[in-house]
């Protein structure tokens, strides 16, 4: 599958992989930052922002996906950034590929399995009737009975665009998503360790981790720093200063 993306910078390469219900748009503003010193590349991966649609959708394919990329565009051992979704896609592809990178760096997801956690989420996106919707303030009323929180409305509503005819359609494939959910919960799909320079950001206010989470993260990354930063899930959202400072840290000791 030949992924979208969007290329900046100059130097060793750089991949970002955002998270579920995410695109590279997430990730422009600290883009900027890290292409002042790298060759960034931001991707959107399968059945999300521009890059192509498929019924199927897992880690397996996602790290494979990955691959692809990184074989298509002659990418010589790359840093690999990864969120939510996207640190999983990263940790596979490491475990899978240890030689194929140089660093990894997984933020706010451990290499474990979850369960369905974004029942709320399918649910309020499939209230919304393309058909009928008139503007982006209507869908947003709409979400907001099932997600209370503005911020990650205004988040899951970037996927949303207009067609050649004024009407609305989604970025992402829902009935991927909806089909594949448990999937995406899912914890490492391939045996083994990746033993090369690897750092995981937590969001102290995340409930994403749990106390013995660090014990699962060094016996798969035995030379995994842990860093907290004050912030909920979407880390480098909410203090991409801190975020950037943390990773440009840790690149340079790379």
């Amino acid at each position: 599958m030949k992924l979208f993306y969007r290329h900046s910078g100059q130097g060793q390469p750089l991949i970002i992989l955002h998270g579920l219900f995410g695109s590279s748009d997430n990730w422009f503003s600290l883009a900027k930052v890290f292409a002042e010193h790298y060759s960034v590349y931001l991707v959107d991966q399968r059945n999300h922002g521009q890059s192509p649609q498929s019924d199927d959708f897992n880690y397996k394919l996602l790290t494979e996906d990955l691959h692809g990329f990184i074989n298509d565009h002659h990418l010589d051992k790359p840093h690999i950034i990864g969120h939510s979704m996207g640190g999983k896609t990263a940790m596979n592809f490491a475990v899978k590929y240890p030689n194929q990178l140089d660093s990894l760096i997984v933020v706010d997801i451990a290499p474990k399995q979850y369960p369905v956690h974004h029942d709320h989420i399918l649910d309020g996106l499939h209230t919304i009737n393309l058909q009928t919707l008139t503007s982006r303030n209507e869908a947003d009323q709409i979400l907001s009975s099932h997600i209370p929180e503005t911020a990650v409305r205004q988040f899951l509503l970037k996927n949303l665009s207009r067609t050649s005819d004024g009407k609305f359609e989604w970025k992402v494939n829902l009935r991927a998503i909806d089909d594949h959910i448990e999937e995406i919960g899912d914890g490492m799909q391939f045996p083994g360790t990746y033993g090369g320079p690897t750092l995981f950001i937590k969001g102290a206010n995340s409930n994403y981790f749990k106390p013995d989470d660090d014990n699962t993260i060094v016996k798969i990354f035995p030379k995994a720093e842990i860093i907290t930063l004050v912030s909920g899930h979407w880390v480098q959202a909410e203090k991409p200063k801190e975020f950037a400072e943390t990773v440009l840290s840790f690149l340079k000791k790379v």
